[in-house]
Protein backbone atom coordinates (compact mmCIF):
# COMPACT_ATOMS: atom_id res chain seq x y z
CA UNK A 1 0.00 0.00 0.00
CA UNK A 2 1.77 3.33 -1.10
CA UNK A 3 1.80 6.52 1.11
CA UNK A 4 -1.86 8.27 0.62
CA UNK A 5 -0.51 11.59 0.64
CA UNK A 6 1.92 11.45 -2.21
CA UNK A 7 -1.23 11.08 -4.28
CA UNK A 8 -2.50 14.46 -3.42
CA UNK A 9 0.25 16.61 -4.04
CA UNK A 10 1.99 17.63 -6.82
CA UNK A 11 4.67 20.86 -6.68
CA UNK A 12 4.86 21.09 -10.62
CA UNK A 13 4.66 24.79 -12.02
CA UNK A 14 1.61 25.91 -13.09
CA UNK A 15 0.52 26.77 -16.95
CA UNK A 16 0.05 30.06 -16.56
CA UNK A 17 3.18 30.89 -14.57
CA UNK A 18 5.37 28.71 -16.94
CA UNK A 19 3.63 30.73 -19.96
CA UNK A 20 5.17 33.69 -18.80
CA UNK A 21 8.13 32.26 -18.46
CA UNK A 22 8.18 31.61 -21.95
CA UNK A 23 7.01 34.63 -23.16
CA UNK A 24 9.99 36.43 -21.31
CA UNK A 25 12.31 33.57 -22.88
CA UNK A 26 11.38 34.24 -26.32
CA UNK A 27 11.89 37.73 -25.90
CA UNK A 28 15.51 37.33 -24.68
CA UNK A 29 16.50 34.23 -27.27
CA UNK A 30 15.63 36.74 -30.14
CA UNK A 31 17.62 39.58 -28.70
CA UNK A 32 20.76 37.02 -28.03
CA UNK A 33 20.64 35.53 -31.36
CA UNK A 34 20.56 38.91 -33.06
CA UNK A 35 23.65 40.03 -31.45
CA UNK A 36 25.38 36.36 -31.95
CA UNK A 37 24.89 37.26 -35.53
CA UNK A 38 26.13 40.79 -35.06
CA UNK A 39 29.20 39.49 -33.63
CA UNK A 40 29.89 37.12 -36.56
CA UNK A 41 29.84 34.09 -33.88
CA UNK A 42 29.37 30.93 -35.15
CA UNK A 43 26.94 29.76 -32.70
CA UNK A 44 23.26 28.55 -31.82
CA UNK A 45 21.60 28.48 -28.72
CA UNK A 46 18.80 26.32 -26.88
CA UNK A 47 17.19 26.74 -23.62
CA UNK A 48 18.33 23.88 -21.03
CA UNK A 49 17.79 22.87 -17.31
CA UNK A 50 14.66 22.61 -15.57
CA UNK A 51 12.45 24.77 -17.52
CA UNK A 52 12.92 23.04 -21.15
CA UNK A 53 12.16 20.05 -19.88
CA UNK A 54 8.73 21.20 -17.95
CA UNK A 55 10.27 19.85 -14.64
CA UNK A 56 10.55 23.14 -13.03
CA UNK A 57 8.92 23.25 -9.52
CA UNK A 58 6.59 26.04 -8.49
CA UNK A 59 8.56 29.24 -6.66
CA UNK A 60 8.96 32.23 -6.27
CA UNK A 61 12.07 33.12 -8.21
CA UNK A 62 13.08 30.93 -11.62
CA UNK A 63 16.60 30.55 -13.47
CA UNK A 64 16.29 29.85 -16.67
CA UNK A 65 19.35 27.95 -18.14
CA UNK A 66 20.21 29.26 -22.31
CA UNK A 67 23.10 27.75 -23.53
CA UNK A 68 25.21 28.92 -26.29
CA UNK A 69 26.54 26.16 -28.20
CA UNK A 70 29.80 27.65 -29.80
CA UNK A 71 31.09 26.17 -33.06
CA UNK A 72 33.95 23.37 -32.15
CA UNK A 73 36.74 25.63 -34.37
CA UNK A 74 36.54 27.50 -30.93
CA UNK A 75 39.27 27.14 -28.13
CA UNK A 76 37.59 26.12 -24.92
CA UNK A 77 39.18 28.66 -22.93
CA UNK A 78 37.60 31.77 -25.39
CA UNK A 79 34.29 30.62 -25.15
CA UNK A 80 33.52 33.02 -22.29
CA UNK A 81 35.27 35.73 -23.38
CA UNK A 82 32.91 35.11 -26.52
CA UNK A 83 30.08 35.05 -24.68
CA UNK A 84 31.52 38.38 -22.71
CA UNK A 85 31.41 39.92 -25.78
CA UNK A 86 27.70 38.65 -27.47
CA UNK A 87 25.96 39.85 -23.62
CA UNK A 88 28.10 43.52 -23.72
CA UNK A 89 26.53 44.33 -27.63
CA UNK A 90 23.07 43.89 -25.52
CA UNK A 91 23.59 46.95 -23.32
CA UNK A 92 21.69 45.53 -20.21
CA UNK A 93 23.34 44.67 -16.88
CA UNK A 94 24.43 41.27 -16.25
CA UNK A 95 26.79 39.36 -13.83
CA UNK A 96 29.96 37.31 -14.66
CA UNK A 97 30.21 34.29 -12.77
CA UNK A 98 33.26 32.52 -11.99
CA UNK A 99 33.41 28.80 -13.29
CA UNK A 100 35.32 25.79 -14.85
CA UNK A 101 34.16 28.08 -17.97
CA UNK A 102 32.77 31.59 -16.97
CA UNK A 103 29.09 32.25 -17.55
CA UNK A 104 27.32 34.77 -17.37
CA UNK A 105 24.17 35.83 -15.25
CA UNK A 106 20.91 38.31 -15.86
CA UNK A 107 18.32 39.09 -13.43
CA UNK A 108 15.50 40.23 -15.72
CA UNK A 109 12.96 40.84 -12.30
CA UNK A 110 12.56 40.25 -9.52
CA UNK A 111 11.03 36.49 -10.56
CA UNK A 112 13.15 35.92 -13.29
CA UNK A 113 17.44 35.59 -14.15
CA UNK A 114 18.52 33.96 -16.82
CA UNK A 115 22.15 32.36 -16.82
CA UNK A 116 23.37 32.29 -19.87
CA UNK A 117 26.39 29.55 -20.33
CA UNK A 118 28.87 28.70 -23.45
CA UNK A 119 29.14 25.11 -24.38
CA UNK A 120 30.93 23.40 -27.83
CA UNK A 121 28.69 22.52 -29.74
CA UNK A 122 29.60 18.16 -30.04
CA UNK A 123 27.42 15.48 -31.74
CA UNK A 124 28.76 12.75 -29.71
CA UNK A 125 28.81 12.81 -25.73
CA UNK A 126 32.10 11.27 -25.78
CA UNK A 127 33.46 14.62 -27.45
CA UNK A 128 32.63 17.04 -24.37
CA UNK A 129 35.49 19.20 -23.25
CA UNK A 130 33.58 20.00 -20.15
CA UNK A 131 30.22 18.34 -18.38
CA UNK A 132 28.07 21.16 -19.48
CA UNK A 133 28.72 20.36 -23.10
CA UNK A 134 27.08 17.45 -22.26
CA UNK A 135 23.49 19.51 -21.32
CA UNK A 136 22.14 19.28 -24.91
CA UNK A 137 22.11 15.62 -24.59
CA UNK A 138 20.56 15.69 -20.88
CA UNK A 139 17.76 17.57 -22.16
CA UNK A 140 16.69 15.64 -25.21
CA UNK A 141 17.29 12.17 -23.57
CA UNK A 142 14.81 13.29 -20.41
CA UNK A 143 12.44 15.36 -22.60
CA UNK A 144 11.44 11.69 -24.45
CA UNK A 145 11.11 9.44 -21.01
CA UNK A 146 8.83 12.32 -19.69
CA UNK A 147 4.80 12.08 -19.06
CA UNK A 148 3.22 13.83 -17.41
CA UNK A 149 2.94 11.01 -14.63
CA UNK A 150 7.26 11.72 -14.03
CA UNK A 151 6.64 15.16 -13.97
CA UNK A 152 4.52 15.17 -11.05
CA UNK A 153 7.23 12.52 -8.73
CA UNK A 154 9.67 14.94 -10.13
CA UNK A 155 8.80 18.08 -8.16
CA UNK A 156 7.50 16.25 -5.43
CA UNK A 157 11.67 14.41 -5.09
CA UNK A 158 12.59 18.14 -5.92
CA UNK A 159 10.40 19.68 -3.36
CA UNK A 160 11.17 16.88 -0.50
CA UNK A 161 15.23 17.61 -1.31
CA UNK A 162 15.03 21.31 -1.80
CA UNK A 163 13.11 20.85 1.73
CA UNK A 164 15.75 19.09 3.81
CA UNK A 165 18.82 21.22 2.23
CA UNK A 166 20.63 18.35 -0.24
CA UNK A 167 19.51 19.67 -3.59
CA UNK A 168 22.50 20.88 -5.61
CA UNK A 169 25.33 19.52 -7.00
CA UNK A 170 27.38 22.18 -5.79
CA UNK A 171 30.26 21.84 -3.43
CA UNK A 172 28.60 23.60 -0.59
CA UNK A 173 25.85 21.32 -0.34
CA UNK A 174 27.30 18.28 -2.31
CA UNK A 175 23.86 16.59 -3.24
CA UNK A 176 21.44 16.08 -6.28
CA UNK A 177 21.29 17.84 -9.09
CA UNK A 178 18.11 18.68 -11.05
CA UNK A 179 18.84 16.44 -13.85
CA UNK A 180 20.41 13.58 -11.59
CA UNK A 181 16.85 13.62 -10.03
CA UNK A 182 14.89 13.14 -13.34
CA UNK A 183 17.27 10.80 -14.08
CA UNK A 184 16.27 8.66 -10.56
CA UNK A 185 12.77 9.36 -11.04
CA UNK A 186 13.04 7.66 -14.71
CA UNK A 187 14.57 4.98 -13.24
CA UNK A 188 12.63 4.15 -9.88
CA UNK A 189 9.04 5.12 -11.38
CA UNK A 190 7.84 7.38 -8.78
CA UNK A 191 9.31 8.74 -5.19
CA UNK A 192 8.12 6.29 -3.23
CA UNK A 193 9.56 3.36 -4.78
CA UNK A 194 12.88 5.57 -4.56
CA UNK A 195 12.71 6.97 -1.18
CA UNK A 196 12.33 3.12 -0.36
CA UNK A 197 14.95 1.53 -2.23
CA UNK A 198 17.64 4.66 -0.25
CA UNK A 199 16.41 3.57 2.83
CA UNK A 200 17.71 0.06 2.61
CA UNK A 201 21.00 1.37 1.59
CA UNK A 202 24.04 2.34 3.53
CA UNK A 203 26.14 4.15 0.49
CA UNK A 204 29.25 1.95 1.81
CA UNK A 205 30.75 -0.39 0.16
CA UNK A 206 30.44 -3.90 1.60
CA UNK A 207 28.25 -7.24 1.05
CA UNK A 208 25.40 -6.08 2.86
CA UNK A 209 23.51 -2.82 2.03
CA UNK A 210 25.90 -1.54 0.01
CA UNK A 211 26.01 1.55 -2.16
CA UNK A 212 23.18 1.72 -4.71
CA UNK A 213 24.22 0.92 -8.51
CA UNK A 214 22.12 2.43 -11.34
CA UNK A 215 22.34 1.91 -14.97
CA UNK A 216 19.03 3.13 -16.41
CA UNK A 217 20.10 2.30 -20.11
CA UNK A 218 21.67 -1.01 -19.13
CA UNK A 219 24.87 0.15 -20.81
CA UNK A 220 26.94 -2.05 -18.62
CA UNK A 221 27.09 -5.92 -18.23
CA UNK A 222 26.01 -6.73 -14.28
CA UNK A 223 29.15 -6.07 -12.03
CA UNK A 224 30.70 -4.54 -15.14
CA UNK A 225 30.32 -0.85 -13.89
CA UNK A 226 32.73 -0.40 -10.39
CA UNK A 227 35.22 -2.59 -12.44
CA UNK A 228 35.42 -0.55 -16.05
CA UNK A 229 34.40 3.12 -14.76
CA UNK A 230 37.07 5.28 -13.71
CA UNK A 231 37.74 4.68 -9.39
CA UNK A 232 37.44 8.54 -9.31
CA UNK A 233 33.94 8.54 -10.50
CA UNK A 234 32.80 5.74 -8.06
CA UNK A 235 33.27 7.17 -4.52
CA UNK A 236 29.77 8.26 -4.14
CA UNK A 237 26.88 6.42 -2.32
CA UNK A 238 25.51 6.13 -5.60
CA UNK A 239 26.89 5.21 -9.10
CA UNK A 240 24.31 6.91 -11.43
CA UNK A 241 25.73 5.96 -15.08
CA UNK A 242 24.72 9.41 -17.13
CA UNK A 243 22.76 7.61 -19.72
CA UNK A 244 23.66 10.18 -22.31
CA UNK A 245 27.79 8.91 -21.68
CA UNK A 246 28.13 5.48 -19.87
CA UNK A 247 32.17 6.87 -18.39
CA UNK A 248 30.34 9.24 -16.38
CA UNK A 249 28.42 9.29 -12.95
CA UNK A 250 25.69 11.65 -12.43
CA UNK A 251 25.67 11.82 -8.79
CA UNK A 252 29.91 12.18 -8.40
CA UNK A 253 29.38 15.10 -6.24
CA UNK A 254 27.15 13.21 -3.82
CA UNK A 255 28.89 13.36 -0.16
CA UNK A 256 28.47 10.15 2.01
CA UNK A 257 27.45 13.20 4.52
CA UNK A 258 24.53 14.33 2.33
CA UNK A 259 23.50 10.44 1.22
CA UNK A 260 23.29 10.12 5.47
CA UNK A 261 21.37 13.10 5.77
CA UNK A 262 18.81 12.13 2.90
CA UNK A 263 18.80 8.93 4.13
CA UNK A 264 18.14 10.47 7.79
CA UNK A 265 15.29 12.48 6.32
CA UNK A 266 13.56 9.43 4.22
CA UNK A 267 13.16 7.48 7.31
CA UNK A 268 11.56 10.00 9.82
CA UNK A 269 9.26 10.66 6.79
CA UNK A 270 8.79 6.73 6.36
CA UNK A 271 7.35 6.05 9.89
CA UNK A 272 5.11 9.75 9.62
CA UNK A 273 4.59 11.07 6.77
CA UNK A 274 3.88 14.63 6.75
CA UNK A 275 3.56 17.19 4.60
CA UNK A 276 6.16 19.24 6.60
CA UNK A 277 9.04 17.29 5.06
CA UNK A 278 8.27 19.48 1.95
CA UNK A 279 8.16 22.47 3.35
CA UNK A 280 11.64 25.07 3.38
CA UNK A 281 12.43 25.93 7.38
CA UNK A 282 14.42 28.80 8.34
CA UNK A 283 16.66 27.72 10.89
CA UNK A 284 14.53 28.03 14.52
CA UNK A 285 17.09 29.75 16.79
CA UNK A 286 15.17 30.11 19.66
CA UNK A 287 14.54 26.62 19.61
CA UNK A 288 18.17 25.77 19.82
CA UNK A 289 19.16 27.90 22.19
CA UNK A 290 16.16 26.04 24.27
CA UNK A 291 17.79 23.08 23.22
CA UNK A 292 21.49 23.49 24.55
CA UNK A 293 20.20 25.25 27.89
CA UNK A 294 17.59 21.96 28.41
CA UNK A 295 21.17 19.76 27.66
CA UNK A 296 23.39 21.73 30.01
CA UNK A 297 24.94 22.95 26.81
CA UNK A 298 26.24 25.92 24.99
CA UNK A 299 24.73 27.67 21.70
CA UNK A 300 27.14 29.22 20.03
CA UNK A 301 26.72 31.37 16.38
CA UNK A 302 29.24 31.90 13.90
CA UNK A 303 28.77 34.40 10.99
CA UNK A 304 31.57 33.57 8.71
CA UNK A 305 32.44 36.27 5.79
CA UNK A 306 34.59 35.43 2.46
CA UNK A 307 35.22 38.03 0.10
CA UNK A 308 35.22 35.45 -2.89
CA UNK A 309 32.09 35.77 -5.30
CA UNK A 310 29.03 34.94 -4.55
CA UNK A 311 26.85 31.51 -4.82
CA UNK A 312 29.00 28.88 -5.80
CA UNK A 313 32.60 30.05 -4.95
CA UNK A 314 31.37 31.96 -2.10
CA UNK A 315 29.46 29.25 -0.89
CA UNK A 316 32.27 26.47 -1.53
CA UNK A 317 34.80 28.65 0.88
CA UNK A 318 32.63 29.21 3.65
CA UNK A 319 31.01 25.33 3.71
CA UNK A 320 34.90 24.61 3.70
CA UNK A 321 36.01 26.40 6.43
CA UNK A 322 32.93 25.66 8.61
CA UNK A 323 33.73 22.50 8.69
CA UNK A 324 37.17 23.10 9.67
CA UNK A 325 36.26 25.14 12.47
CA UNK A 326 33.69 21.98 13.50
CA UNK A 327 37.23 20.13 13.75
CA UNK A 328 38.92 22.22 15.94
CA UNK A 329 36.29 22.65 18.38
CA UNK A 330 35.17 19.34 18.56
CA UNK A 331 39.28 19.00 19.77
CA UNK A 332 37.74 20.34 22.95
CA UNK A 333 34.13 20.49 22.97
CA UNK A 334 31.37 17.44 22.13
CA UNK A 335 29.37 18.69 19.47
CA UNK A 336 25.56 17.43 19.50
CA UNK A 337 24.17 19.74 16.67
CA UNK A 338 25.34 21.76 13.72
CA UNK A 339 23.66 24.05 11.34
CA UNK A 340 24.92 25.38 8.47
CA UNK A 341 23.38 28.28 6.58
CA UNK A 342 23.77 29.95 3.26
CA UNK A 343 21.92 32.38 1.47
CA UNK A 344 23.95 32.93 -1.60
CA UNK A 345 25.68 36.07 -0.30
CA UNK A 346 29.27 36.79 1.00
CA UNK A 347 28.53 35.52 4.55
CA UNK A 348 27.44 32.51 6.35
CA UNK A 349 25.80 31.43 9.50
CA UNK A 350 26.80 28.33 11.35
CA UNK A 351 24.58 27.60 14.25
CA UNK A 352 26.45 24.58 17.25
CA UNK A 353 25.08 23.12 20.48
CA UNK A 354 28.51 22.20 22.10
CA UNK A 355 29.48 20.80 25.59
CA UNK A 356 33.24 21.34 27.13
CA UNK A 357 35.27 18.04 26.85
CA UNK A 358 35.84 19.37 30.67
CA UNK A 359 39.43 18.09 30.41
CA UNK A 360 41.87 16.60 27.35
CA UNK A 361 44.76 14.53 27.22
CA UNK A 362 47.50 16.02 24.47
CA UNK A 363 50.24 13.49 23.62
CA UNK A 364 53.64 14.09 22.95
CA UNK A 365 57.07 12.48 21.73
CA UNK A 366 58.54 8.74 23.11
CA UNK A 367 60.88 9.79 26.20
CA UNK A 368 63.47 8.69 23.95
CA UNK A 369 63.62 12.48 22.13
CA UNK A 370 65.27 14.40 24.52
CA UNK A 371 65.06 17.60 23.04
CA UNK A 372 61.62 16.94 21.83
CA UNK A 373 60.34 16.25 25.35
CA UNK A 374 61.99 19.16 27.13
CA UNK A 375 60.32 21.50 24.15
CA UNK A 376 56.92 19.60 25.26
CA UNK A 377 57.12 19.97 28.87
CA UNK A 378 57.96 23.96 28.33
CA UNK A 379 54.65 23.78 26.28
CA UNK A 380 52.85 22.23 28.52
CA UNK A 381 51.50 22.28 32.43
CA UNK A 382 50.38 19.04 33.90
CA UNK A 383 52.84 16.53 32.24
CA UNK A 384 53.31 12.93 32.72
CA UNK A 385 54.49 9.56 31.33
CA UNK A 386 52.98 6.53 30.11
CA UNK A 387 54.39 3.37 28.33
CA UNK A 388 57.29 5.63 27.43
CA UNK A 389 55.82 8.86 25.94
CA UNK A 390 54.98 12.00 27.59
CA UNK A 391 51.37 13.55 28.04
CA UNK A 392 50.19 16.70 29.33
CA UNK A 393 46.45 16.76 30.84
CA UNK A 394 44.92 20.39 30.16
CA UNK A 395 41.55 21.18 31.44
CA UNK A 396 39.29 23.39 29.54
CA UNK A 397 38.34 26.11 31.42
CA UNK A 398 37.04 27.92 28.30
CA UNK A 399 33.83 28.41 26.61
CA UNK A 400 33.77 27.93 22.76
CA UNK A 401 32.86 31.36 22.09
CA UNK A 402 35.95 32.34 24.01
CA UNK A 403 37.70 29.33 21.48
CA UNK A 404 36.32 31.09 18.46
CA UNK A 405 37.31 35.18 19.38
CA UNK A 406 40.52 33.54 20.26
CA UNK A 407 41.31 32.01 17.55
CA UNK A 408 40.13 34.66 15.51
CA UNK A 409 43.00 37.06 17.54
CA UNK A 410 45.61 34.58 16.57
CA UNK A 411 44.74 32.60 13.75
CA UNK A 412 44.56 35.75 11.26
CA UNK A 413 47.13 34.84 8.85
CA UNK A 414 45.12 30.85 8.10
CA UNK A 415 41.75 32.87 7.90
CA UNK A 416 43.97 35.13 5.22
CA UNK A 417 44.67 31.91 3.24
CA UNK A 418 41.39 30.03 3.35
CA UNK A 419 39.78 33.50 1.88
CA UNK A 420 37.79 34.29 5.29
CA UNK A 421 37.82 38.12 6.29
CA UNK A 422 35.77 38.02 9.55
CA UNK A 423 34.22 35.87 11.81
CA UNK A 424 31.53 37.06 14.19
CA UNK A 425 30.63 35.25 17.10
CA UNK A 426 27.22 35.92 19.76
Amino acid sequence: MGIKLLKNIDFSMKKNEFDILKSETKLFLSLLKKSIKKQKIKADVFVGGSFAKNTMMEGKEYDIDIFVRFDKKYADKSISLFLERVIKNLKIKYQKVHGSRDYIQIQKNRKIAFEIIPVIKIKKANEARNTTDLSYFHVNYVKKRLNDKLRKEISITKKFFKAQKVYGAESYISGFSGYAIECLIIHYKTFENMIRAFSKASGRPGKDNEKIIIDPERQYKKQEIMIEMNESKTHSPIVLVDPTWKERNVLAALSLETFDKTKEAINSFLKHPNISYFEVKAININNLKQLAKKNDSEFLHINIKTDRQERDIAGTKLRKFSKFIIGELEKYFIITKDEFDYKLKRNADLYLILKSRKEIIKQGPPLTMKENVAAFKKANNNTFTKNGKIYSRMKINFTAKDFIKKYKKDNQEKLNEMDIINLEVD
